[in-house]
């Protein structure tokens, strides 16, 4: 137990394994949704589903156990939502592309993407982020996970006239929500460690036995606990190698774009997570990250020959934080429940949106706290951050809140005539990032 804490630096972080391992349950839930998600995007493109199954756990779980061992860090690793979304309807389904074409440049965008892992380019990209953007991405990230949770237990819903609005929140799944977050916000206000698990353990048993309008139970209870992973022998090492070489002019673009997303949503994630955690110094510094970057660009790589679009570190990971994850024990636990979950698949995937949805509104919004390191008198400070997490929110990409709070920040400081304080690396992200929304529009 003493190699266990002096290794992972529990006790030197103000944690506890028994908290750490709590933690890693608690980001493991947020985030196995997952394991059926991911399967059913993918699949459009020809894949088999069956064993995309079995490709998101193990990447999953190798990514995982990679960052918790290597960079100690308590985030958890997964094919990223979105991507995969570009992957399989933009590049498979618009471009014509095979998905075996499609995952060769998923595999070339992780090798370019470790090239600036292990170089000293990593540690300028961080520090050209100012201080408003950092925040943007935090409280951006924030609001984005509590809209999912609002949504996904149907307490807001669409609605053709203004957008949104809410819904009918005397039916089960949003009443059931709404107490949940109520009794998590009362355990978290008391100090009890594991909140968040407990109370979606409670949901979970609860829709078992509360049935919906329709008569239904509003989860539904695994028929099995164990069943044995399907055969990735369709998709390991299947990837079109040589792709690129054969189409650069069309391939380039795609490399590009996935090496943005990928890259961006990475580094937004982290520095949320980083800020909220306590990582990041006074001067912008966050401890680990070049090692979290290097993990992330060698698990796209691993996951690409596995058969998934690109792996990257999860924004739910803030739900273990808020439970109290410090190190990469936290990342561990998370790593082994993806392993176990290819034989306990059954059980992992009876636990209903409406269970989550208390967690992902309550890590949201301990998330948005972060909005105090805002100078509000700073008219240059707070609106680069504010329209940073509105885009963020509104457009469902960390990327693209990402772009306009960059370009923001640049006219801002400029019409304020602080431009020689911008530093050279923030000019560059401006140039990229400028180029990034143009192109997105173009397309």
């Amino acid at each position: 137990m003493e190699k266990i804490d002096r290794y992972f630096k529990i006790s030197a972080r103000g944690g506890s394994l028994k908290t750490e391992i709590l933690a890693g349950f608690t980001t493991f839930v947020a985030m196995s949704y997952v394991l059926a998600v991911n399967p059913m995007i993918l699949s459009t493109t020809g894949m088999d589903k069956a064993a995309l199954l079995t490709v998101t756990a193990l990447s999953a779980m190798a990514a995982s156990l990679f960052m918790g061992f290597f960079a100690n860090m308590p985030v958890a690793l997964a094919p990223a939502m979105g991507t995969n979304a570009y992957f399989a309807f933009i590049v498979c389904a618009s471009m014509g592309l095979t998905w075996q074409e499609a995952l060769s440049a998923t595999f070339y965008n992780g090798i370019f993407f470790l090239a600036i892992s292990i170089s000293g380019f990593r540690e300028k990209i961080i520090k050209s982020v100012p201080l408003p953007l950092q925040v943007g991405l935090q409280c951006g990230i924030g609001l984005f996970i509590a809209f999912l949770g609002l949504r996904n237990a149907g307490i807001v819903v669409p609605n053709d006239a203004t957008i949104i609005s809410m819904g009918n929140i005397a039916s089960h799944k949003p009443l059931l929500a709404i107490l949940g977050f109520a009794a998590t916000a009362f355990l978290m206000a008391r100090k009890v460690r594991g909140a968040i698990i407990y109370i979606i353990a409670l949901l979970t048993v609860l829709g078992f036995f509360i049935c919906d309008d329709s008569g239904a139970a509003l989860a539904s209870a695994p028929s099995k606990l164990i069943d044995f992973p399907a055969p990735i022998s369709q998709t390991f090492f299947a990837l079109d190698f040589g792709y690129p070489f054969r189409n650069i002019s069309e391939s380039l673009p795609i490399i590009a774009t996935l090496l943005v997303l990928d890259m961006f949503d990475t580094i937004g994630t982290i520095i949320a997570l980083g800020r909220r955690a306590g990582f990041m110094d006074s001067k912008g510094n966050l401890r680990g990250f070049g090692r979290v970057l290097l993990v992330d660009s060698s698990a796209t790589i691993f996951g690409a020959l596995l058969g998934t679009s690109t792996v990257t570190c999860y924004a739910e990971s803030a739900a273990g934080v808020e439970a109290g994850g410090k190190t990469g024990v936290t990342a561990i636990i998370v790593g082994i429940l993806f392993g176990l979950a290819l034989f306990i698949s059954p059980l992992i995937t009876s636990v209903p949106d409406f269970a989550t949805s208390p967690a992902l509104i309550m890590v949201g919004i301990m998330m948005m706290c972060g909005i105090s390191a805002l100078d509000f008198g700073d008219i240059a400070d707070f609106v680069p951050a504010l329209f940073c997490m509105i885009m963020i929110l509104l457009s469902f990409s960390i990327t693209t809140g990402f772009s306009f709070g960059v370009v923001m920040y640049i006219i801002m400081m400029v019409s304020t005539k602080r431009a020689r304080k911008i530093k050279v690396g923030t000019w560059l992200l401006f140039a990229l990032m400028l180029a990034f929304i143009v192109g997105t529009s173009l397309k």
